[in-house]
């Protein structure tokens, strides 16, 4: 059983917790989530999905962000918080009050190809892509995709990794 367990832990899926603010309205702090480990065996990841990814700066901590650039695009927020992707507006309903602060993101970043650029989607209470200790995440580190709240029982279901 332990095996069992530790088989899936590691390869298929892991429990984890939200703690803070960042992704509110979607997630909200003590919502329990399973993370998806093995859809990015199979696909890359994709925009607007929510993935877990490690802090750099701390050991056992993890960030959990939507996916707004993806690898070999440009990314760039206005004055009045508007987001671009290759000089495009980008379409989006999840972060719905204006950015104060575009941070990195007030010059054109782009990214690598292995690179994606994450909000929070509480985009004025958030440490993600635009701040220098989160940056560009590598796809080489995201853990997985936020796939199922299983706690608290009232709010379960799936995670809304789409548009």
């Amino acid at each position: 059983m332990l095996l069992v367990v530790f088989l899936i832990t590691q390869f298929i899926g892991q429990r984890t917790v939200v703690s803070g603010s960042s992704m509110e309205d979607t997630l909200t702090d003590g919502d329990n989530l399973i993370v998806d480990k093995i859809s990015y065996r199979i696909h890359n990841p994709e925009r607007f999905d929510v993935v877990v990814f490690p802090y750099q700066y701390e050991d056992d901590t993890y960030y959990i962000k939507r996916i707004i650039g993806l690898p070999g695009e440009h990314v760039y927020i206005d004055g009045a918080g508007n987001i671009y992707v290759n000089g495009e507006l980008l379409q989006e309903n999840y972060g719905t009050e204006t950015i104060l602060n575009a941070g990195l993101a007030s010059s054109e970043i782009l990214l690598g190809a292995d690179e994606y650029f994450v909000l929070g989607d509480n985009r004025n209470n958030s440490t993600d892509s635009r701040f220098e200790a989160v940056g560009n995440i590598k796809g080489d580190d995201i853990v997985g995709k936020a796939w199922l709240r299983v706690y608290p029982f009232g709010d379960f279901g799936l995670v809304d990794n789409i548009e």
